[in-house]
């Protein structure tokens, strides 16, 4: 596993778990469906319907395959072991990545801006230097949009073991430019 992707893995674990206490658990992913979902006002009813079901969804998949010893919360050991398998999250994966991109495209353009972005990503716990320096890696449109489909392959590429350099580097640490 390349080191960039060990940091981008202990990120996402501090950030999933919402109540601090070292564990992820079923209430970390309702609190932090929550957050995003008042982070996005403009999004229609069925979008967060569609947000909430992934973080269950995404949760439930986590527990199954990597709570190891079956106490039904994961630990950053366990999480660390078996998050950067692609083979066997992707579905889960992009199913989270897509509900994500869709409520931050409220009008359905297949564009997100940065004001949205911003919003979403603060909600899930990222720091707004970062969040910034990821959407301009994006390469956002002239009027300062970008892609769902950037978005999403974003999301599916920052839980690559073998990725280095991506756009999603730049949530790690200081921001990169």
């Amino acid at each position: 596993m390349r080191a960039e992707a060990l940091n981008r893995v202990k990120l996402v674990f501090t950030l999933f778990d919402a109540d601090g206490n070292g564990y992820l658990e079923p209430e970390d992913f309702a609190l932090m469906a929550d957050r995003v979902v008042l982070a996005a006002p403009d999004a229609g009813g069925g979008a967060e319907e569609a947000l909430r079901e992934a973080f269950q969804q995404w949760w439930l998949f986590l527990l199954g395959e990597l709570d190891t010893d079956r106490d039904g919360r994961i630990s950053l050991q366990e999480f660390t072991a078996g998050v950067l398998s692609p083979e066997r999250f992707r579905e889960a994966l992009t199913a989270f990545a897509t509900s994500l991109a869709t409520l931050g495209d409220p009008d359905g353009d297949g564009l997100v801006e940065r004001p949205v972005f911003e919003a979403l990503m603060t909600a899930i716990g990222f720091e707004r230097a970062n969040i910034h320096a990821l959407f301009d890696a994006f390469g956002p449109t002239d009027d300062d949009r970008i892609e769902t489909g950037t978005w999403i392959t974003g999301i599916q590429e920052f839980y690559s073991p073998d990725h280095a350099g991506i756009p999603g580097d730049r949530l790690v640490g200081d921001p990169v430019p």
